[in-house]
Order: C-alpha cells, then sequence, then structure tokens
C-alpha cells in the first residue's frame, strides 16, 4: 500500500496540470483539492470543490481532476467528489 503522503505529493503533481479556466492557475494552487485518500476498495477518492456553486466549469474540473488522477494508476478506480463544506476562499490559495 502506498503511503498518504506519497498518494497526496503524486496526485498533487498529477493535478497541477488541471487549470481552472476561470483564475488561470492550476486546481491545486488555488486549493480546490481537499483530500485525495485510496479506500480499502482500490478506489481513489478525491474531494474537491470550485471557487463558487454553480460554477460553470464544475463538470470541467471534476472530469479532467478524475482523468488526470486515473492515469497515476494508484487504485482501480477514481471517484471525485464535489463538496462545498467548506467553502472556497481565496485564503486558500497558495502563494
Amino acid at each position: 500500500m502506498i503511503a498518504p503522503q506519497a498518494i497526496s505529493d503524486r496526485i498533487a503533481i498529477a493535478l497541477s496540470d488541471v487549470i481552472d479556466p476561470e483564475i488561470g492557475r492550476s486546481v491545486v494552487d488555488i486549493g480546490l483539492i481537499y483530500s485525495a485518500d485510496v479506500m480499502e476498495d482500490d478506489r481513489l477518492l478525491i474531494r474537491m470543490t470550485t471557487t463558487t456553486r454553480g460554477c460553470p466549469a464544475a463538470g470541467f474540473l471534476v472530469d479532467a481532476v478524475r482523468e488526470r488522477a486515473a492515469a497515476e494508476g494508484l487504485a482501480r478506480t477514481v471517484d471525485v467528489e464535489l463538496t462545498y463544506d467548506p467553502p472556497w476562499s481565496p485564503d486558500m490559495m497558495r502563494g
């Protein structure tokens, strides 16, 4: 089994290519990815948010995150859960 920190690091690198079209920075850099965990059923569960509820790019972002994470081969399947708890704020952005 891969250590949780190694999973987080690999997912962060993989998802750095997924750019939020509104802000123009990666979903990792702006703090949209809340967690990434390999579950007991060999499923990678990524919890993420968008900058606002009803974001028109939500479907694109979820699909892109799922695709990039699946390419890492960390688990048999990848599920992306969209959540707004806690709500995103600009304070979550890196640098």
